[in-house]
């Protein structure tokens, strides 16, 4: 982990999130969960059930197969989805935070020192790089296999489909830096609408063929796997495609809450989405024509374009989420050390959440549209897809064993039971997926492993830069003593930034190296980002008084806060007198890595790091400094 996590105090599972629970009634935050959280999970009947039949192993259409793929459906989101993330994982709350980054954080302190605690962190890191294409994905295939639906109603508007979803698109990240406040209101509604029509095509599909409800037996995926065999197995791949987003229930748990998330899925979602895809299956036992599109030749041809548009409508903010959710992810990531100081800005002032990264937008929608243009329809889109979601689902589970083992210190009999129960449908899901990857599961791996190298190559060059840097260090106490008497003061005070606990601020160092004074009060300020996602207002300043004018002060922030560091400087009246800007300068050291073949890195990574140091936000930007009041001290370090 950084050096800001490896200091960080290990937080309990079950505190209460410090000034961060969600505000609302319950059914206002169940609504809004709706809209947010079930959007990539609830446009998954527009392909999954297709894709099991039609896809790239076909299945032949007749009882035995519909009934097994339906009672794989319905088991799958039992286990995964309800008891995997809802009833178990959903309880491992990092103050109130959910996701593999909040997860890993929280259990990081608990594995330090443990011969296995690095392969935790390193799986953790590889859970987050996978996301990121999951969330080059999902809006491709979400908005193609809405779009797709104007073939239905009319044959002839094949031509338009790819032009259309492009467009859609590009609007989608074209607003993105405007924020979602202003539309945001209406998701939760606008899903809802989606969701009740899902359940009601469904129910009067079932109505004609009520025989279908007995798929839900578990005896028939049994009997689809016997009669089958490797057949059924590979149809996981697409089965899968059903649970695709239950990860999302888990990492948004911040914005709503634990209950809501819970009703919203138990009362709402699982029921409508059960439903819909019962009266595919019932549609296809009358009509195996329908495979080709049952989702939406389920609606009678004078709905089916209004489906379109309901549909393209849930797709779109079920892209949005995506695409929030990776700027959240990027946001926890930089603040944990894994990803450079990006530019980050609110799109909210009353939501800290909502946040635009332009780095993140830009590059997600080039992707997403080569993604549209290079596989052309979401057929082939989704023999991407699953690979990703499988392996964090993989990821999260082996995080929720040391949950189970050493944070909450459950019977081991019965945890390794629960653990055995997800690890078997984990590994057969992820291994059905592998089978996709000559037919395009090679694009989420690929784009997996250079984020996982991006990742690493920052966290590791970070630390070798700080063991450089603390090489020849210099006690306060002993720097204080000759310096306070041998160099001129000057009025003002005088901030050094330092990434050091300890030691003298190697920009202190310069200043005096080449101006020769000292300020009437000079600040060691560090920056401390913890393991929790919020700190407690009580616990973020720390302020020592070393002396002559010296103070060592220490601001502590969770990694979802905003830190702006001359807000908080302007809370302490502990050092003397209160802080001024226009009295106070920003001395930042800003060092420039240099490859060598000091034992670190190959000198590809070392490179690596080079450039991406280069290319991160300036300090000033990211910590909130006034620009007239900065001045950057440059030095050359060999890693």
């Amino acid at each position: 982990m950084s050096e800001a996590t490896a200091a960080a105090a290990t937080p309990d599972v079950r505190d209460p999130p410090p000034g961060h629970a969600p505000h609302g009634s319950l059914w206002k935050l169940t609504l809004g969960a709706i809209g947010i959280v079930f959007g990539d999970i609830g446009t998954s009947p527009l392909y999954a059930f297709r894709e099991t039949f039609a896809g790239h192993h076909r299945l032949p259409v007749d009882k035995l197969h519909i009934f097994g793929v339906l009672s794989l459906i319905f088991w799958s989101m039992m286990i995964v989805v309800t008891l995997k993330y809802v009833v178990i994982l959903m309880r491992a709350d990092n103050k109130g935070e959910g996701g593999s980054l909040a997860l890993l954080a929280l259990i990081s302190r608990k594995t330090e020192g443990a011969r296995w605690g690095k392969g935790i962190v390193l799986l953790g890191v590889f859970a987050c790089a996978l996301f990121y294409g999951d969330s080059m994905i999902t809006p491709a295939v979400s908005v193609l296999s809405a779009v797709e639906g104007l073939v239905v109603v009319q044959a002839g508007l094949q031509a338009f489909v790819l032009p259309i979803a492009i467009g859609i698109l590009i609007a989608l990240f074209m607003i993105q830096r405007h924020g979602t406040a202003a539309v945001g209101t209406l998701f939760g509604p606008v899903v809802s609408v989606y969701f009740a029509t899902l359940a009601t095509l469904g129910a009067l599909s079932i109505a004609q063929a009520p025989g279908v409800m007995m798929a839900l037996n578990p005896l028939w995926a049994i009997r689809f796997f016997l009669t089958e065999g490797f057949h059924a197995f590979v149809a996981l791949g697409s089965v899968v495609l059903a649970v695709t987003g239950a990860e999302a229930l888990y990492a948004d748990m911040g914005h709503f809450g634990r209950r809501p998330i819970k009703a919203a899925w138990i009362y709402i979602v699982l029921p409508a989405l059960m439903v819909n895809y019962l009266g595919q299956g019932a549609l296809l036992i009358g009509h195996p024509g329908a495979i080709e599109n049952p989702f939406f030749l389920l609606a009678p041809e004078w709905f089916r374009l209004p489906l379109v548009l309901i549909a393209t409508a849930a797709t779109v903010i079920a892209s949005q989420a995506v695409i929030s959710g990776a700027f959240s992810v990027t946001q926890q990531a930089i603040h944990l050390g894994f990803v450079p100081r990006l530019r980050i800005e609110h799109t909210s002032e009353a939501t800290a959440a909502q946040i635009y990264i332009p780095a993140i937008n830009w590059a997600l929608m080039i992707m997403v549209i080569i993604l549209v243009l290079v596989f052309r329809n979401s057929s082939n889109l989704t023999a991407a897809y699953g690979i990703a979601v499988t392996g964090a689902m993989f990821i999260d589970t082996c995080l929720l064993a040391v949950v189970l083992f050493t944070l909450w210190n459950w019977n081991r009999i019965a945890a390794a039971a629960l653990l055995a129960l997800f690890f078997v449908v984990d590994a057969a899901y992820f291994s059905a997926n592998l089978l996709k990857v000559p037919s395009g599961g090679w694009f989420p791996l690929m784009i997996g492993f250079i984020a996982f190298t991006f990742l690493t190559t920052w966290a590791k060059g970070r630390q070798l830069l700080a063991r450089q840097l603390r090489q020849g260090e210099i006690p306060p106490a002993l720097f204080i003593k000759s310096a306070a008497s041998s160099a001129a003061r000057v009025p003002g005070t005088a901030v050094f930034m330092t990434s050091q606990a300890d030691g003298v601020p190697h920009a202190l160092l310069h200043n005096l190296k080449h101006n020769k004074v000292l300020h009437q009060r000079s600040i060691f300020l560090k920056v401390a980002i913890e393991d929790v996602p919020y700190v407690d207002g009580t616990r973020q300043i720390e302020v020592e008084d070393l002396g002559e004018g010296f103070y060592r002060i220490v601001l502590h922030f969770g990694f979802m806060e905003d830190m702006n560091v001359p807000e908080a400087l302007a809370k302490i009246d502990r050092c003397g007198f209160p802080f001024k800007m226009m009295e106070t300068s920003f001395f930042l050291s800003r060092q420039t890595p240099l490859a060598s073949k000091v034992r670190g890195m190959a000198i590809w990574r070392e490179k690596l790091f080079a450039w991406m140091m280069r290319n991160a936000e300036s300090p000033m930007e990211f910590f909130g400094l006034p620009p007239n009041r900065v001045v950057e001290m440059g030095s050359q370090v060999k890693i």
